[in-house]
């Protein structure tokens, strides 16, 4: 009987010493796997690189050069110029740099910037064969809708003239109510083409008088931007 109470003891201890050991391998387990989870959670937190850097607006550099010289290629390949100097142009404009103006009877930056969004819009329409409707509709009215507003027009533009074999069909229309009238595509590329240009060097003086000046590593030459 002595031998019989004496085994049965010391199988409840080895019992109780594996449910000991059971239990705090479970709570090791868990531990491991809780550390294995919270590193992953904190890497999905960090934001994206379109995020941080918004290389997915048109134009961050100008793209590869087309197959061959012909009339709307050599047009499309200046429009591209113009869309990358917009690009850095416009990038990181602070509020106070899109309300300067150099003087006070003088357009401010930001409505100069509504004006080279009503050429982008004049040159995209000429192009697609629609008219521009007069009075024209307001631009957007926040700053990040209507530059990538502006770079989208100025690329489906480009675009759209990689697709043509020439230019003979085009021609630029304006509509005022029940009126309107044509003048030769060739004015596209003395007036809001050139205009658009000359107007995004407008903004470069703006926010360079204004103490924000552009990256210095745009190459306008090679059109790409050095990064460090």
């Amino acid at each position: 009987m002595k031998i019989l109470l004496i085994a049965t003891l010391s199988i409840m201890i080895g019992l109780s010493s594996c449910a000991q050991s059971t239990t705090k391998i479970i709570k090791e387990e868990k531990v491991a796997e809780q550390s294995a989870v919270l590193p992953q959670a904190k890497e999905e937190k960090k934001p994206e690189m379109s995020t941080v850097m918004p290389r997915h607006l048109p134009y961050y550099q100008i793209p590869e050069y087309p197959e061959s010289y012909s009339a709307p290629n050599v047009l499309a390949r200046t429009i591209d110029g113009l869309g990358y100097r917009y690009h850095w142009a416009t990038k990181g404009l602070s509020e106070s740099d899109l309300a300067y103006k150099p003087s006070e009877d003088g357009r401010s930056a930001d409505e100069t910037l509504d004006h080279i969004h009503g050429l982008a819009s004049m040159i995209l329409n000429s192009i697609n064969g629609k008219p521009n409707v007069r009075p024209r509709q307001d631009p957007p009215a926040t700053w990040d809708v209507k530059r990538k507003s502006t770079l989208d027009k100025i690329k489906a533009a480009s675009d759209l003239l990689k697709t043509m074999d020439n230019l003979d069909d085009l021609k630029i229309t304006f509509q005022r109510g029940d009126n309107t009238s044509e003048l030769p595509f060739w004015h596209i590329m003395n007036g809001p083409l050139a205009d658009a240009i000359y107007h995004v060097g407008q903004i470069i003086v703006f926010r360079r008088s204004n103490g924000n000046p552009q990256n210095p590593r745009v190459n306008v030459f090679m059109g790409k931007t050095e990064t460090k």
